[in-house]
């Protein structure tokens, strides 16, 4: 009949249109990864305009075969160059993973993305990072599940690669193979763990798996001191590059803030009204900016984030180096989820405040650094308001002075280690005193928060993890 018949053409074209539009949802940011090749090349360039190639080989190897406990400037080690192009190889490789484990692009790959490139300025390598990598392939592998789900969590697990760097090159006990083995197991424990921890933070504290690397370390270090060895901080710290990295991170910062506005396909009137609607957010975990709100706002948020991360460490008299320019970068990286002007300053405010009251000061090399880490915590400061971003800063500038020792700085996300700490104390105190309210677990999976890249609205306030007290 000619009515069943334009009925079933219509049926196959809406199933068609579904099809196409499935597809394009599974690869919807997938030409995220060209702007993130431009991105190494852009890595490496600056490193070779920096210094020579035989200096940068030198260098390369220096960094290789440094022990990288916290803190371990590569820019003092073996000088600018070589540390942008180690940053570029090892942002390389995280991409060659995520593309071979077929992850799905959303804003935690920018989120890796920016982690990976910024920590590879001071204790990630393109050597060191391998065995953690391998570990976390062999989790999903044996349990038959894909490989894409657990990549980001595998990449990031990479903050206890001063764990291998320590047992592979000590002079002791240690040597490359017992390196690589503890690395194995490294990588093959944190999905899970991660997947834990996640759930007792409720999301405020944006450095997850800094906090279950945290833990591990715990475990890690006396393990490693009870077998005769001693494992200790470190403080390689360079001055002098202000002028070098500030006009580096000047000129990427604006290029993203007016590629966000003019370039990106959407009328610049949209683009700041998405940015506007962006700051309006808590930041609380998970908050995928790219997914909420697109490309554009999130490119003129991370620019401007970045130049807020600046103008601070300036303004307090710090050193523009490896690691402040790898907070800066972390920084960058979280604009795409979670972090945007309003949750971050008033959290940067605790810990210029902390400098003001306590007995250290803002010239403390670790203090610089907490900083700009500390807005691990912006979600409290966005959730519950600013004057709560100001006090989890404060207490964060002091509880991140004393978690390294123990950890003996095998842990590069130390911050996000206590923040996590001081995470777990206040959010259940602030809601049970101040708005009687009580926690409940998350119902959502940890991973699968990181297999999507369709759009979402932003969650009503109070929606997630919380019950009123009857």
């Amino acid at each position: 009949m000619p009515g069943s018949r334009e009925g079933e053409k219509g049926l196959r074209g809406f199933m068609g249109f579904f099809y196409l539009l499935h597809h394009d949802q599974h690869a919807r940011y997938d030409r995220m990864f060209r702007f993130l090749w431009i991105y190494v090349l852009l890595l490496g360039v600056a490193g070779f305009l920096l210094d020579t190639p035989e200096n940068i080989v030198r260098g390369l190897v220096e960094i290789v075969t440094t022990e990288d406990a916290l803190i371990t400037d590569y820019v003092l080690v073996a000088g600018p160059g070589a540390a942008l192009v180690n940053s570029a190889l090892v942002t390389a490789i995280s991409i060659c993973v995520l593309y071979l484990s077929k992850d799905v692009l959303n804003g935690m790959t920018l989120v890796v993305i920016g982690l990976m490139s910024g920590f590879s300025l001071f204790g990630k390598n393109f050597v060191n990072i391998w065995p953690i990598l391998l570990g976390g392939w062999l989790y999903p592998k044996l349990r038959k599940e894909p490989i894409g789900s657990y990549a980001n969590v595998a990449l990031m697990a990479t903050a206890l690669s001063p764990v291998v760097s320590y047992i592979s090159l000590d002079n002791g006990w240690g040597n490359p193979l017992l390196g690589m083995a503890v690395g194995l197991v490294i990588g093959f424990i944190m999905p899970p763990l991660a997947g834990y921890t996640y759930r007792i933070q409720n999301g405020m504290n944006l450095y997850n798996v800094g906090f279950a690397c945290g833990l591990v370390a715990l475990i890690c270090v006396p393990l490693i001191s009870s077998l005769g060895a001693a494992p200790t901080l470190r403080y390689c710290w360079a001055t002098g590059y202000n002028q070098t990295f500030g006009v580096v991170l000047g000129v990427q910062c604006t290029g993203l803030i007016l590629s966000g506005l003019f370039f990106s396909k959407k009328p610049t009137w949209a683009a700041w009204a998405g940015y506007r609607r962006l700051l309006l957010t808590s930041g609380r975990a998970p908050s995928d900016y790219l997914r909420m709100f697109g490309p554009a706002p999130v490119l003129i948020n991370t620019g401007v984030n970045g130049l807020i991360a600046m103008a601070l460490i300036l303004a307090v008299g710090g050193d523009l180096n490896g690691p402040t320019v790898g907070a800066i970068m972390t920084i960058m990286g979280f604009s795409a989820f979670g972090k945007h002007a309003f949750n971050i300053i008033p959290v940067m405010a605790g810990v210029v405040l902390g400098g003001q009251l306590m007995s250290w000061g803002l010239d403390d090399n670790s203090v610089q650094l907490a900083c700009l880490f500390c807005t691990t915590l912006a979600p409290i400061s966005g959730y519950f308001g600013w004057p709560y971003g100001v006090l989890a800063g404060f207490l964060h500038s002091s509880v991140v002075l004393f978690t390294s020792s123990p950890v003996a700085g095998m842990n590069l996300y130390n911050n996000g280690f206590s923040g996590g700490l001081v995470a777990i104390v206040l959010y259940p105190t602030i809601i049970a005193i101040a708005q009687h309210r009580k926690p409940v677990l998350q119902d959502e999976d940890y991973f699968d928060q990181l297999e999507h890249d369709e759009p979402v609205m932003p969650p009503e306030p109070h929606e997630i993890s919380e019950e009123r007290e009857e």
